[in-house]
């Protein structure tokens, strides 16, 4: 009655406390008395109370190291609410309070030996995370404990207590090395999954250790949690790298044959070889053990299979983990982002297989940049790989997006034409014309980048872009952005040397010259180099012809000195020439201190007409094709689902603080010999029984029946016999069996009626025998008397 009337109080109290939680009454501190009355009273119940109250305050930052002997002196106390709360209180205050943690580490190697598991895997887990380097041997020998104890949830607690305590004392290394090796041996997957989270935090290095248990952690694989799946795909990972060559076979590509044989044969002389890699059993083994955790709800286990197959494996598995990878991106703006950039680091790879899925990358209104930026992106990756009609919803969707009000949504869609047409030739012509219409915009900003991006266009092909730079140089006037103005200005200067007096380029810059000291800074600094290079041009253009003539002329016997002088003369007085002293003049007397500085470099280079091979090489140079990567570019060498793939260049040149780069692959004859990957049978361990299926009952039986066989044919060999052939002998070996029953049951039938006539016998002769007495008793009754 008592301790239903406790339990009672106890249920009422948590009801209130859970009421008020989310209230004053929650957060009020409790005087100090009353709550060390509570951890000091002989009640489990206010003992409870006074636990809770104490980690509550604990949890809000509040001083709770005053109470820490009244605490852990309920270390001892039988009830496991108390000890769970101690241990909790025990591993936030025992690295402050050394020595006092120390007085509790007997009570807590007496729970080692409870008979409740669960205390004792809470035992070793406190007993680990007392971080007194002290007692770095006690816990050594407390997981030596643990690893051999019945429980597996023990077991488990061991494996997770081995990082700390080589944290503790590195010096038990040789220690726990013994103790991973024998937990990585466990029957049990999720004592195993935290041995492999063990084994990569204390020794990764140690491979050896892993050749033996190789094929029971694959099999182990998907029936793990989620940690230590992604552990032990991880440490496979790099195993597979050390373990297994990368090996290449020549096949011949299968192509399309005619119907007879000799019309291929005809035509095709040479039969085209491919190389395929060809993959290790075991490694192949690993791949398809990973193909489950595709459906795996956790996002970090599917992108964590995506890289073993992009590392590891062939494209065969790569095109099976699309799908999975695609489909997070059903998930939340937080995840998608990191799923994005994933899927950009497998687009640098290889593109083409995210074609099927061109729509899943569409932006949304309720994109944040940062998710639409890296859309854009896969859109752009996946264009060159695309068919006629996606290509058309591509581009459709960038023209789309160029009218919105956004400025850096314009700027990434205008940028993200240029990349598609940058990646595919077929479709540059189209993507310009694109590009073009939207330089008659009011927006500036949509203008200065349409611009750039078709600058760098025409430097691919600049033959066959004359009559686009003359199309732009019509729009000069209307232009009221600075730098699409200097852009198309530069670009009239680039085309200048064509087609020779021609050229449109003197007369834009006679129209540019009548309104200089009204443009802006970068317009004019465009314009006294469209002036130098259309004097340079010019100049060249007399020396040729002043070449050819001068042959001529001392052929006929003139003299060559007064005819230079005469063309100099002539040269000074065209109208290119004084429209070059104009354009000097202009910017002598202008504001800016950088056009006057580039005018006088121009005029000093320039200033001897008969020596122009220096100005001729900086000015006309050839310049390189301009090539915009994609901006995840940088990124290709970090690996996927790592944090530094998401942090990109701020992490610096060898990533973020841990991060590791997969080992290269191991050489051909360096690998080591496969034999070590054989499994060792091993005896079951005790309580624990072996579930055999049905198909390896049937082979024992049928490998018994044979030896059988073998035995009773006095050394003879018989033949191998099918599973018919058994079950038909079972089925004569019954009816054998069971006609042999009836003879004995008939035997047995025959014997008890010879037993009955025996004892009729028997009893007629007692009969008899008694009758006989009795007859003589008559007779003689003296004698009997």
């Amino acid at each position: 009655m008592k301790t239903a009337r406790d339990l009672t109080l106890e249920a009422a109290q948590s009801a209130g406390a859970s009421r008020s939680f989310g209230g004053r009454a929650a957060v009020r501190d409790v005087p100090f008395l009353q709550v060390k009355k509570l951890l000091d009273s002989r009640h489990d119940r206010e003992i409870l109370e006074g636990l809770r109250k104490v980690i509550s305050m604990m949890y809000r930052s509040k001083p709770c190291l005053p109470y820490f002997s009244s605490v852990v002196k309920n270390v001892a106390s039988p009830n496991i609410e108390i000890k769970k709360l101690v241990y909790i209180y025990l591993l936030h205050y025992a690295e402050s309070e050394p020595d006092l943690a120390l007085l509790s580490i007997n009570t807590i190697q007496k729970s080692l030996t409870d008979q409740n598991p669960q205390v004792r895997a809470m035992a070793l887990r406190v007993m680990s995370g007392i971080r007194v380097p002290v007692i770095s041997q006690i816990v050594s020998l407390a997981i030596k404990r643990g690893c051999g104890d019945m429980s597996p949830h023990v077991r488990k607690a061991a494996a997770l207590a081995i990082p700390k305590c080589y944290k503790l004392d590195p010096n038990t290394l040789p220690q726990l090395l013994e103790y991973v090796s024998v937990l990585l041996g466990d029957k049990q997957y999720y004592v195993v999954g935290s041995a492999v989270t063990a084994f990569l935090e204390v020794c990764p290095e140690r491979i050896d250790l892993i050749h033996k248990h190789y094929r029971a952690l694959i099999r182990k694989l998907v029936d793990m949690d989620e940690w230590g799946q992604l552990a032990l795909i991880r440490l496979m990972t790099v195993y597979a790298r050390n373990c297994f060559p990368k090996r290449f076979t020549r096949l011949k590509k299968n192509s399309s044959e005619g119907f007879y044989e000799d019309e291929t044969n005809e035509h095709n002389t040479e039969i085209p070889i491919e190389e395929v890699q060809v993959l290790d059993p075991d490694l192949e083994l690993f791949l398809k053990a990973c193909k489950p955790l595709l459906q795996s709800r956790n996002s970090a286990v599917v992108v964590a299979v995506v890289r073993a197959f992009l590392h590891l494996g062939t494209p065969e598995y790569l095109d099976t983990a699309v799908g999975p990878l695609v489909a997070l991106l059903r998930s939340g703006q937080d995840l998608q982002q990191v799923v994005l950039y994933n899927i950009v680091s497998v687009c640098l790879v290889r593109a083409a297989i995210f074609v099927p899925y061109t729509s899943r990358f569409f932006i949304r209104s309720s994109d944040v940049p940062e998710v639409w930026q890296l859309k854009i992106e896969v859109l752009t990756l996946v264009f060159p790989h695309s068919d006629s009609q996606s290509k058309g919803l591509i581009l459709s969707e960038f023209e789309h997006f160029t009218r919105t009000s956004r400025n850096d949504l314009v700027r990434e869609s205008v940028r993200a034409i240029g990349r598609c047409a940058q990646n595919d030739s077929r479709t540059s012509k189209r993507c310009l014309n694109l590009l073009l219409r939207q330089t008659s915009s009011e927006d500036g900003n949509l203008v200065a980048e349409v611009l750039t991006v078709v600058r760098h266009l025409i430097q691919q092909d600049p033959a066959s872009h004359m009559t686009t730079v003359v199309r732009l140089a019509k729009n000069l006037d209307t232009m009221i952005n600075p730098e699409a103005k200097a852009s198309i200005i530069w670009l009239v200067g680039e085309f200048a040397g064509i087609e020779g007096e021609d050229n449109i380029a003197p007369d834009v810059l006679r129209i540019l010259a009548q309104g200089f000291a009204d443009e802006s800074e970068p317009a004019k600094l465009q314009i006294v180099l469209l002036a130098a290079k259309v004097y340079i041009h010019h100049i060249s253009r007399t020396q040729t012809s002043e070449s050819e003539d001068t042959g001529s002329g001392t052929h006929n016997g003139d003299e060559p000195d007064s005819y230079t002088e005469q063309t100099f003369s002539t040269e000074q007085d065209h109208p290119i020439a004084i429209l070059w002293r104009y354009i000097l003049l202009l910017a002598r007397y202008d504001t800016s201190y950088d056009l006057r500085d580039r005018t006088r470099f121009f005029k000093a280079l320039l200033g001897d007409p008969t020596s122009t091979q220096l100005a001729s090489l900086i000015l006309l140079a050839p310049k390189p094709v301009p090539h915009r990567p994609s901006p995840s570019e940088g990124r290709r060498s970090w690996l996927l689902g790592s944090a530094s793939l998401v942090v990109g260049e701020e992490a610096g040149p060898s990533g973020l603080s841990g991060y590791e780069q997969l080992p290269e692959w191991v050489q051909a004859g360096q690998e080591p010999d496969p034999k070590v990957r054989d499994e060792v049978p091993t005896k079951p361990q005790y309580g624990e029984k072996r579930d055999e299926p049905a198909g390896e009952k049937l082979d024992s039986a049928l490998r018994e029946r044979a030896a059988e066989k073998k035995l009773n044919g006095a050394g003879q060999v018989t033949n191998q016999m099918t599973l018919d052939d058994w079950l038909a002998e079972e089925e004569s070996v019954g009816s054998t069996e069971s006609e042999e029953d009836e003879e004995e049951e008939e035997e047995d039938d025959d014997d008890d009626e010879d037993e009955e006539e025996e004892e009729e016998e028997s009893d007629e002769e007692n009969t008899r025998t008694e009758k006989t007495r009795l007859v003589e008793k008559k007779d003689n009754p003296d004698q009997h008397g």
